[in-house]
């Protein structure tokens, strides 16, 4: 019987290394996906910047990073996404100050009656080291905070009648953002505060549910409130931020250049979303002169002088809050 030999070919270590490694090279690097929720409609401002922020991330990394927006609250409302981006079930977020604020009350600070006369001027205020000490807060809530943008100065329209004193508005309904620095503020006009969502709110001024809203021109104009509301008071009355977010989780899992690209288109479409809403206040403005009446407070601050004091009285006694306050003061009266 004759046995035939079975012979093993050998491979060298050093080409099964090389050739791994050529493998490894020629093979495309898995993409990355982040997710980020926002409660405003598409053509938002803070949408807008969304979209600035996500076309840069996905060109800086050629791909290898992208994200993916959610806007109109597709994620749920703001209280839901920041319990996702706490647990680390959703990555980022741009989030009103205002309800940032029930996690980070300082962030209240934003919204003083009167501190501000314009989008610019807030703006100004982001440099403020009160402001920047507001953002490094959010660190111990799980939550990686990259800076400001905002929406218009907050204004008052009316079904009926412009404002042009308090008792304009006593006793009646008034569509607010459900947050305690605006409800506090209203309130002590003896109006009566109504947190109906944005959507619903054209609806319900059209059948009288409401008798007026606490509006910036920008959702006023994109939402049509102007066709079923007549009277826009021009009061400027608080500065409306929005703070953009990230989940701590998330952030820990990118590599250093990941996180640098992140950073840097941030940084560049918060600042385009300022420049854009200061040119869109203007642009709001005429389109509604146009279309309704429009009416300039001159002396607002004095004719909500018990509403303002309502807010010192509340508010006035954190420590951030007073630092902010007068860092915002002296930085505009400098600049003034």
């Amino acid at each position: 019987m004759t046995t035939t030999a079975r012979q093993t070919v050998r491979r060298p270590l050093a080409l099964t290394l090389l050739s791994a490694s050529l493998l490894a090279a020629s093979a495309p690097a898995l993409a990355k996906e982040l997710r980020l929720g926002m409660i405003t409609p598409p053509q938002h401002i803070w949408s807008q910047s969304a979209e600035q922020f996500a076309e840069a991330v996905a060109e800086r990394s050629d791909g290898e990073l992208t994200i993916a927006l959610f806007p109109a609250g597709q994620l749920g409302d703001e209280s839901a996404m920041f319990s996702q981006m706490e647990t680390g079930l959703l990555d980022m977020g741009i989030m009103t100050a205002a309800l940032t604020s029930q996690r980070e009350p300082s962030m209240v600070g934003w919204f003083t009656p009167f501190l501000f006369d314009s989008v610019e001027e807030a703006a100004k205020a982001t440099e403020t080291e009160a402001a920047r000490e507001m953002l490094a807060n959010l660190e111990s809530k799980g939550l990686h905070a990259f800076g400001y943008t905002f929406a218009g100065m907050r204004h008052i329209l009316m079904r009926d009648t412009r404002v042009e004193g308090v008792d304009d508005v006593a006793r009646k309904n008034m569509r607010i953002i459900p947050f305690a620095a605006m409800n506090t503020w209203w309130r002590a006009m003896d109006a009566r505060p109504t947190p109906i969502s944005l959507p619903d709110v054209y609806q319900a001024l059209q059948n009288r549910m409401l008798d007026g809203v606490d509006i910036d021109l920008d959702a006023l104009v994109g939402s049509g409130f102007y066709e079923v509301a007549e009277h826009l008071t021009l009061t400027s009355h608080m500065a409306f931020p929005a703070v953009s977010v990230m989940s701590q989780a998330t952030r820990a899992s990118l590599s250093d250049e990941q996180r640098q690209i992140i950073d840097e288109a941030m940084e560049e479409a918060l600042a385009w979303g300022i420049e854009a809403q200061i040119e869109a206040e203007q642009r709001n403005l005429a389109t509604l002169q146009e279309a309704i009446d429009v009416f300039i407070l001159e002396d607002a601050e004095s004719v909500f002088a018990p509403a303002n004091q309502a807010f010192a009285e509340r508010f006035g006694d954190h420590p951030l809050i007073q630092a902010f306050q007068q860092q915002s003061a002296e930085l505009l009266d400098a600049a003034r």
